[in-house]
Protein backbone atom coordinates (compact mmCIF):
# COMPACT_ATOMS: atom_id res chain seq x y z
CA UNK A 1 0.00 0.00 0.00
CA UNK A 2 1.43 3.41 -1.17
CA UNK A 3 1.70 6.34 1.46
CA UNK A 4 0.32 9.87 -0.25
CA UNK A 5 0.66 13.19 1.09
CA UNK A 6 -0.84 15.93 0.00
CA UNK A 7 0.48 19.22 1.33
CA UNK A 8 -2.05 22.87 1.08
CA UNK A 9 -3.25 24.87 3.32
CA UNK A 10 -6.94 24.12 2.21
CA UNK A 11 -7.12 25.61 -1.34
CA UNK A 12 -9.40 25.20 -4.04
CA UNK A 13 -6.89 23.32 -5.89
CA UNK A 14 -5.66 21.66 -2.81
CA UNK A 15 -8.64 20.24 -1.89
CA UNK A 16 -9.20 18.94 -5.61
CA UNK A 17 -5.40 17.10 -5.70
CA UNK A 18 -6.60 15.47 -2.85
CA UNK A 19 -10.12 14.32 -4.06
CA UNK A 20 -8.50 13.38 -7.52
CA UNK A 21 -5.87 11.11 -5.72
CA UNK A 22 -8.78 9.45 -4.07
CA UNK A 23 -11.36 9.21 -7.18
CA UNK A 24 -8.60 7.65 -9.39
CA UNK A 25 -7.21 5.38 -6.41
CA UNK A 26 -10.81 3.82 -6.30
CA UNK A 27 -11.49 3.74 -9.73
CA UNK A 28 -8.26 1.45 -10.36
CA UNK A 29 -8.64 -0.70 -7.27
CA UNK A 30 -5.72 0.60 -5.71
CA UNK A 31 -6.07 0.97 -1.53
CA UNK A 32 -3.23 4.05 -0.85
CA UNK A 33 -2.61 5.56 2.79
CA UNK A 34 -3.73 8.70 2.06
CA UNK A 35 -2.89 12.04 4.35
CA UNK A 36 -3.08 15.88 3.77
CA UNK A 37 -0.77 18.24 5.30
CA UNK A 38 -2.33 21.59 6.21
CA UNK A 39 0.20 23.08 8.95
CA UNK A 40 1.85 26.11 7.03
CA UNK A 41 4.88 24.88 9.39
CA UNK A 42 5.21 21.11 8.50
CA UNK A 43 4.83 22.34 4.95
CA UNK A 44 7.61 24.57 4.95
CA UNK A 45 9.60 21.92 7.14
CA UNK A 46 9.46 19.50 4.39
CA UNK A 47 11.11 22.10 1.94
CA UNK A 48 7.98 22.60 0.27
CA UNK A 49 7.51 26.10 -1.31
CA UNK A 50 4.79 25.41 -3.73
CA UNK A 51 1.29 23.95 -3.05
CA UNK A 52 -0.28 21.67 -3.67
CA UNK A 53 2.57 19.21 -3.44
CA UNK A 54 2.44 15.34 -3.48
CA UNK A 55 4.57 13.05 -1.86
CA UNK A 56 4.27 9.16 -2.41
CA UNK A 57 6.02 7.08 -0.30
CA UNK A 58 8.95 9.52 0.54
CA UNK A 59 9.29 11.00 -2.92
CA UNK A 60 8.13 14.44 -3.74
CA UNK A 61 6.59 13.57 -7.10
CA UNK A 62 3.93 16.93 -7.41
CA UNK A 63 4.74 20.50 -6.90
CA UNK A 64 1.86 23.29 -8.39
CA UNK A 65 -1.11 23.13 -9.78
CA UNK A 66 -3.64 20.57 -10.34
CA UNK A 67 -2.15 17.06 -11.18
CA UNK A 68 -2.82 15.37 -14.80
CA UNK A 69 -5.09 12.27 -14.44
CA UNK A 70 -2.13 10.30 -15.93
CA UNK A 71 0.41 11.19 -13.79
CA UNK A 72 -1.47 10.23 -10.54
CA UNK A 73 -2.44 6.68 -11.80
CA UNK A 74 1.17 6.46 -12.36
CA UNK A 75 2.19 7.19 -9.07
CA UNK A 76 -0.20 4.85 -6.93
CA UNK A 77 0.03 2.39 -9.37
Amino acid sequence: MKKVEVFGTGCKTCIATEDMIKNKAKSIGVEIDLYHIHDPVEIASRGIMTTPAVIVDGTLVHKGGLPHDAEIEGWIK
